[in-house]
């Protein structure tokens, strides 16, 4: 129900915009994800938008990715900026029915199938 894209490989300094588009049922009034993993390590939160548009992201995209929602297309963005190295990972978008943002992987229920994000240096 929920079908991640956008990524891809780019090189360090690059951008690329992630999409997570909803099917089946609307998710407009749930917090919505994005969680990232790379190989060998656990799965982390990137940003979030809760239901009023509040957003939050994590220490290490600060100033980089923006997160965003088109209600009307049931879709969430993840602008990614300045992407670096340490970037590379798998990227899963996920909706959480209360609409307050977690930043805890188990607090949603419904995720995407992921999208790989390589970023060569």
């Amino acid at each position: 129900q929920l079908q991640a894209s956008g990524g891809g490989l780019v090189q360090a300094g690059g951008s690329l915009r992630l999409s997570c588009t909803a099917s089946g049922r609307t998710f407009n009034s749930y917090a919505r994800g994005w969680f990232r993993q790379a190989p060998g390590k656990e799965r982390e939160f990137v940003a979030g938008i809760s239901s009023g548009d509040s957003t939050a992201y994590a220490e290490s995209v600060k100033g980089r990715f923006t997160v965003s929602r088109d209600n009307a297309k049931n879709t969430v963005y993840l602008q990614m900026n300045s992407l670096k190295p340490e970037d590379t990972a798998v990227y899963y978008c996920a909706a959480r029915k209360y609409g307050v943002i977690v930043p805890n992987p188990s607090g949603y229920a419904d995720w995407g199938q992921g999208t790989q994000v390589t970023v060569s240096s």
